[in-house]
């Protein structure tokens, strides 16, 4: 007997104020510059956009235009800059630019600009042009940490976000002169892929998990053979990472503990632990499981390690025998946390989230083997892949189901997850989550 398959496709995009359809293949982008020091990474995201083969209207402040010329911002968008509503008056600019356009990202957006934007301001041509806009509004602040402590700026953010413009939490990290916090600006690659991802999916980053303490695994293993060998696998981490920058941006507290990555972007506000082996993410696990709401094991752990570790390398031709390996186990941390909460040593509401990268075989197909492996592993959710030769592990695409429990075995509930950036998958996944936890 087989469970029931629901199917979801990616929702309609919109604003706070209505409801549109795009072509993605050649999107209207208006991209806002505030007057702060980071204006100078507001270059790299237009060439973000253009190089997507999307079109794009740079609109400064006239303060930005202190640090960055008009000039740079017409080269790389190819086209022309104004900061004033009295320009292409007759063309009725300070409307038609934010009436006709799929997403405005605003990056920096200044203390400054956030509380005119909040008081519905339309002094100049980007806070007029946000204020007409009925497309994803997507703002990437970066000010001075007491600036963006302030309950001036928090209460500005909390009425931006009940509007339905999506606000980014900033990174952590060196800002003007000595100074480090909270408050840096997002690198512009990450800026453009989580605002893509609020296009794709409205509501991807709404504050739902204010107060939430979420623990996330991502990337391989590498059990050491020697000093310069190893077993693992080809994961990037990118799933990983997604949920991590999801579950930030919805409001929780998380902790990433990140195995071997590709060289990406740490998730603005995530506190990072790094391993390398499957034991000693189990021992991150396990100090760090304690007080969270959930859990998401999204790494892809090696199941086998070398029995031994040579402590230099081996050689072939030499007295080293390579022609065999000795393996021994690794722990199944998913199956460990099950049963930790089972017997008492964490909340029975504690959400356990597993993952499953399966190929199938010729009996089984990948979702036959993710509907045994929920069942055996007692989890609360699991993610199950179908991977292959570049398909999943390192691409910044997935596609998938999230299975769940049903009351017996085989009555599972199956949801179709759309192919869509990892980002927009790992909305699909932390929305599941969200429906099994409690209140």
């Amino acid at each position: 007997m087989t469970g029931l398959i629901r199917s979801r496709s990616p929702v309609g995009r919109g604003g706070g104020l209505g409801w549109f359809s795009v072509n993605e293949n050649n999107l209207n982008v208006l991209v806002g510059v505030g007057g702060g020091i980071a204006a100078y990474k507001s270059g790299a995201l237009v060439r973000y956009f253009t190089e997507a083969g999307h079109d794009v209207h740079v609109i400064p402040t006239e303060s930005a235009l202190r640090f960055v010329g008009a000039a740079t911002f017409e080269a790389l968008s190819g086209n022309p800059v104004s900061t004033t509503v009295f320009e292409g008056v007759d063309e009725v600019r300070h409307v038609r630019l934010g009436q006709d356009a799929d997403l405005i990202v605003i990056a920096p957006a200044t203390a400054d600009l956030l509380a005119r934007l909040a008081h519905g301001r339309a002094d100049d041509l980007l806070t007029a042009s946000v204020l007409v806009a009925t497309c994803p509004v997507v703002l990437a602040p970066a000010m001075h940490t007491e600036m963006w402590q302030n309950p001036a700026t928090r209460e500005n953010v909390a009425t931006l976000r009940r509007r339905g413009i999506t606000v980014l939490e900033p990174a952590h990290g060196r800002l003007t002169g000595t100074d480090s916090g909270a408050g840096r600006l997002p690198e512009p690659e990450h800026i453009g892929a989580l605002a893509t991802a609020a296009l794709d999916r409205f509501g991807v980053f709404r504050p739902s998990l204010a107060g939430r303490r979420i623990l996330i695994t991502a990337g391989g293993t590498h059990e050491a053979l020697d000093p310069v060998r190893y077993l693992g696998n080809a994961s990037s981490g990118r799933q990983g990472f997604a949920l991590a920058d999801v579950a930030v941006q919805r409001g929780a507290q998380v902790e990433l503990v990140a195995g071997v990555t590709d060289d990406l972007p740490v998730p603005s506000g995530a506190r990072v632990t790094r391993i390398r082996s499957a034991r000693e993410l189990e021992a991150a696990v396990e100090e760090l499981a304690g007080g969270v709401d959930a859990v998401i094991m999204a790494a892809a752990v090696a199941d086998f390690r070398p029995a031994s570790e040579a402590g230099a390398k081996l050689k072939k031709g030499g007295e080293d025998d390579l022609s065999t390996l000795a393996l021994a186990e690794n722990p199944d941390i998913l199956q460990g946390l099950v049963e930790r909460r089972r017997a008492g040593g964490l909340p029975e509401e504690v959400v356990i989230a597993g993952f499953a990268a399966e190929t199938g075989d010729e009996h089984h197909t990948p979702l036959d083997h993710a509907r045994a492996k929920l069942e055996r592993k007692g989890c609360d959710l699991l993610m199950c892949n179908a991977v292959g030769d570049g398909v999943v592990f390192g691409q910044n695409d997935s596609q998938g189901w999230i299975l769940t429990p049903g009351d017996r075995p085989g009555a599972e509930e199956v949801t179709e997850v759309p192919a869509s950036s990892k980002l927009v998958v790992a909305s699909y996944i932390v929305d599941a989550i969200e429906e099994l936890l409690p209140g």
